[in-house]
């Protein structure tokens, strides 16, 4: 049986359940135990696949298809293990599986209510990853606020779930805030004090207090928290804000966070965890060698969690290259109307072009392109920014002027970027898209190849939309080369540009394979081919000066 380690969160949101859920579980990987997180999100919809990016961030896509919470991303990151469609569990899916159930008479003519039919679903859930996989311990973060009136059948059910197993089978781990009043100079504990008595009120003491802090907290601070939240000393954790993300495992470790929970759990230990690999990529990103300027162009740049994956792959890839990627942000509007993308672009040592649905920014995307194919600045796009490029391509190459995506203009005589067939017909936007992993063919000797060393690739994948096979022959005799196919539907999922330095478009979504310990092929070489450039352009400048 595994032994289970409940996360939940108090004073605010947005304080790193999810990062400290990784973290513990990273600690405790490194020390040779089997383990994986899943994420609880209390609102109604049935997966974030149709949440605006604004509204929740970027939608994590899993090599089962799943379109989860960004946490997830957080999970893979820092284990370098997939997750799956039992890590991310919301609301919306308890419910609508309850009211299936229902409906289909399982419950016999029984009145359904929250207790027990959505408890007992949200505890066969939780409980779901251990009967397919044999795990030494499962994390289980739980969304939102304590003190949400969504939260409560969780809570409800995690109180149920620890009379059943006992008590050193399952811990609850609750962070929250210590606020710092500059006013008054001090640190406050009473919102912790009325968080924990929030749920203490559902029934549910927590094992552990993990608290965020700007200052570090001090002995008698601790003792404080420790006698008015009724936890043991030793239990209240510092979590103090730090540099980067990636530094909060060797935190944790430092405030013995996973020695804590595995004394609790009665889980023995002899082995000091191995984190080699850890500290000598931590060791890589706060000491590069070079700097490079990276533009990410795209529509959601208000909102830096709508391309999360594609930060932390900036890390990854910088780090491994021992450079210190710095992304600068365009917003794809702003190329429009009127205004010269060349004044911004050519500035920065290479180009993303993001991922995204709907017209807005599309034809910003697209100016970007022509200005990164004419002036040879090292270019990489996804999914959309991919479309966006091979529209380009055929605008100005192969002077099809109507050229489009019939996403953006279904009047288009040239869509040279068009709905899949299997699209055609669908009516539900929810989970219906070209989700989860595909195989990929790539032709030997491309710049693909190359970067990832090998011929066969599998990438995740979230779109509707996909090259026209029309129109391949075309703009692949004009030198925009079709280097990666899939096998079974023929669809092309790379192109590249004959005699560019980089050029690069993906249908798929390479960010989201990018881990700590395995960072994404493409990225490194992306980065790299920007590194190059920087170089040349500095040894341009100084043949000049001198």
């Amino acid at each position: 049986m595994a032994k289970y380690i409940f996360v939940t969160g108090g004073v605010t949101s947005s304080l790193g359940k999810g990062i400290i859920a990784a973290s513990l579980a990273k600690l405790l990987q490194a020390r040779g135990f089997t383990g994986t997180i899943q994420k609880f999100d209390p609102y109604i919809n049935v997966d974030p696949g149709t949440l605006n990016p604004y509204e929740h961030g970027e939608c994590y896509v899993t090599d089962d298809g799943a379109e989860t919470d960004l946490d997830l991303g957080h999970y893979e990151r820092f284990l370098n293990r997939s997750t799956s469609q039992s890590n991310n569990v919301t609301t919306g899916l308890i419910y609508q599986t309850v009211i299936n159930k229902e409906r289909k008479g399982e419950y016999l003519g029984k009145t359904v209510q929250v207790i027990p039919h959505i408890t007992d679903e949200i505890k066969r859930r939780i409980r779901l990853l251990e009967s397919t996989n044999d795990y030494d311990v499962v994390i289980t973060e739980i969304g939102g606020t304590v003190g949400d009136i969504e939260s409560l059948p969780y809570l409800e059910a995690l109180r149920q779930l620890k009379m059943e197993m006992g008590r050193d089978n399952c811990i609850f781990i609750h962070l929250t805030l210590i606020p710092y009043l500059s006013a008054a100079k001090e640190l406050k504990t009473k919102p912790t004090q009325h968080s924990v008595k929030e749920l203490l009120m559902t029934g549910i003491q927590p094992d552990i207090l993990v608290c965020r802090t700007e200052h570090p907290l001090n002995d008698d601070l601790k003792k404080k928290l420790a006698l008015f939240c009724n936890v043991e000393e030793g239990s209240v954790i510092e979590a103090i804000d730090a540099e980067t993300i990636y530094d909060v495992p060797l935190l944790m470790l430092k405030e013995k966070l996973d020695v804590i929970t595995l004394k609790k759990l009665r889980l023995d230990y002899e082995n000091e965890p191995d984190l080699t690999k850890w500290k000598n990529f931590l060791g890589k990103l706060k000491n590069p060698t070079h700097e490079i300027k990276i533009g990410l162009v795209g529509k959601y740049n208000e909102l830096p969690d709508a391309y999360k994956s594609i930060y932390e792959s900036f890390v990854h890839a910088g780090a491994e290259n021992e450079c210190k990627v710095k992304v600068v942000s365009v917003h794809s509007e702003n190329l429009e109307n009127g205004r010269n993308p060349e004044d911004i672009l050519m500035k920065l040592d290479g180009v993303l072009v993001a991922p995204g649905f709907g017209e807005r920014g599309i034809e910003g995307k697209i100016r970007a392109i022509q200005v990164l194919r004419e002036h040879k600045i090292p270019f990489f796009g996804i999914c959309l920014g991919m479309q966006c490029a091979v529209v380009e391509f055929c605008r100005n190459v192969l002077n099809i002027a109507d050229a489009a995506s019939s996403e953006v203009n279904p009047a288009s005589k040239n869509k040279v970027i068009d709905l899949m067939a299997d699209q055609k017909n669908i009516v539900n936007k929810g989970g219906t898209m070209r989700l989860g992993a595909y195989a990929c063919n790539l032709k030997k000797g491309s710049i693909v190849h190359q970067a990832y060393g090998s011929l066969e690739i599998t990438e995740r994948h979230r779109h509707r939309y996909e090259v026209n096979n029309q129109y391949v022959e075309s703009f692949s005799d004009a030198g925009l080369i079709p280097t990666g196919i899939n096998p079974e539907t023929g669809l092309v999922e790379i192109v590249e540009l004959e005699g560019h330095p980089f050029f690069v478009g993906v249908q798929f979504h390479p960010e989201l394979k990018s881990t700590v310990e395995n960072p994404h092929p493409l990225f490194i070489s992306f980065v790299r081919a920007a590194l190059d450039r920087k170089k040349m352009k500095e040894e341009h400048l100084t043949v000049e000066l001198n």
